[in-house]
């Protein structure tokens, strides 16, 4: 399986994240090209252990059953996944090379990676390799999402 942890990954994901301008408009779901570039940022300074949440109550009954489901194949993420609270944005714009920019600079530390005691919200406590796949189709799912 793909994972965010391979070099040859990461550089392919970041040719992708390079094609995201402005003009791209979503496949599906209700955010926009700079939320989109938010979210992602936020999502991996939470993976990469700069930001913690805690493991929410439902997450805590169900969160290993659905990662289970959510990494084992390749198969992306369904379209229109709920999206924590915690990760919706409410800006609608910005400046959209420079969130580019910190979102690939975020991608290329995965190279460097050392938060071994990594908590996800719903999904809790996971391994470096169910991270990995995570973080892959969480990524492709929304430059897909972004037709990139």
């Amino acid at each position: 399986m793909k994972t965010i942890f391979d070099k040859i990954i990461r550089d392919e994901l970041i040719a992708r994240i390079k094609l995201i301008s402005p003009n791209n408009t979503a496949q599906w779901g209700k955010m926009n090209v700079y939320q989109m570039l938010k979210h992602c940022i936020q999502w991996e300074q939470m993976a990469l252990g700069k930001k913690k949440y805690k493991q929410s109550f439902l997450g805590r009954l169900f969160g290993k059953m659905a990662l289970k489901d959510f990494i084992k194949d390749q198969t992306p993420f369904k379209r229109n996944v709920p999206t924590m609270p915690q990760f919706k944005i409410k800006e609608t714009s910005g400046d959209i090379e420079l969130e580019r920019k910190n979102w690939i600079n975020l991608i290329e530390e995965y190279a460097q990676f050392s938060n071994t005691d990594f908590v996800h919200p719903f999904f809790g406590k996971m391994t470096k390799d169910q991270l990995g796949y995570l973080a892959y189709k969480h990524t492709d799912h929304h430059l897909r999402q972004f037709g990139a």
